[in-house]
């Protein structure tokens, strides 16, 4: 079929052979290498196309290594088949920001998602009363909230982590106490901040994807209160990649733009934000007083997330 080594491969470098492990490729070719055998000129009558061939191919030394060439390339395909089907394949880096390329990869396989082991601190009254002279307040169901997926390795990376102020002087309590653990609505488990608008922010001390945060502002009582806006960023300062993750402010009394998230009631669930994977390292909050003060409190806030790898 092939006089030596090297006229075998300029015949199946005629092939034009690629990489496309679909049938339609596989019998285009088979057609080929039909073509490339007619083209020999060892076929002699329509009656010996079909069975001489199948002898010559088989005793040819390179004839036996052309197939074994096909069933190699054939076996390769099948491997490369399976491989992508089970494998989350990366996205292409993109252009930062700064205009430097981004060299980390997003795979678009869905991670293993559990839900968030949130340890509830005991209620301090059943049922939660409806203040109807809040606009915008969200309806309380009385049911239980339903649990939070996250991916595998999440956890409350806010635990003892640094906190600073915009009141440097807590009127009750001390500011390290809103990472502390201690979730309880008793006397000597709360910060009591002064009136206006105020804020918190908790140090991750890296960066961090952050999944959930859970803020418990005073459940004692069923206190709404106002202004509550959650957001993330890259520095002390917030002036790098800042994002806001929550916004109840309707009317943009603390400047930080007119928010569309609703008022809610507290009870001791706290309330959950789905922070949606932000990447940070800070995380700031704020309030503005309450439906019974202008006083603003914090008992705890833990951030569900995991470190940036």
């Amino acid at each position: 079929m092939f006089k030596d080594e090297a006229d075998f491969k300029k015949i199946v470098g005629r092939l034009n052979i690629d990489t496309k492990p679909d049938p339609a490729h596989r019998e285009s070719l088979r057609l080929k290498m039909l073509s490339v055998y007619n083209e020999t000129g060892k076929t002699q009558t329509k009656q010996t196309t079909i069975q001489k061939p199948r002898r010559n191919i088989m005793t040819s030394p390179i004839a036996k290594l052309a197939a074994a060439a096909v069933i190699i390339i054939g076996l390769a395909f099948g491997a490369q088949q399976i491989f992508k089907t089970r494998s989350p394949q990366p996205i292409p880096p993109k252009p930062a920001d700064n205009g430097e390329q981004d060299t980390s990869y997003t795979f678009t396989g869905t991670p293993e998602l559990v839900p968030l082991d949130i340890k509830l601190p005991r209620p301090m009254f059943v049922g939660t009363p409806q203040d109807t002279r809040v606009p915008n307040l969200e309806k309380s169901t009385n049911k239980s909230r339903p649990p939070f997926l996250a991916p595998v390795g999440t956890a409350n990376v806010a635990f003892k982590k640094p906190v600073s102020g915009s009141d440097e002087e807590p009127i009750i309590g001390e500011i390290e106490m809103i990472t502390d653990g201690d979730k309880e609505a008793a006397d000597g488990s709360y910060v009591e901040l002064g009136p206006f608008t105020q804020q918190i922010t908790i140090d991750l001390e890296a960066k961090h994807n952050i999944y959930a945060i859970v803020v418990w502002h005073y459940h004692k009582q069923a206190w709404v209160y106002f202004d509550v806006a959650i957001q993330v960023a890259d520095d002390a300062d917030f002036i790098t990649n800042v994002k806001t993750l929550f916004n109840n402010d309707i009317d943009n009394s603390s400047g930080l733009g007119v928010g569309k998230d609703m008022h809610y009631s507290e009870t001791n669930e706290g309330k959950l934000i789905d922070a949606k994977g932000a990447r940070a390292r800070y995380v700031r909050l704020y309030s503005n007083g309450n439906t019974a003060n202008d006083l603003n409190h914090y008992i705890e806030v833990e951030i569900y997330g995991k470190p940036v790898e």
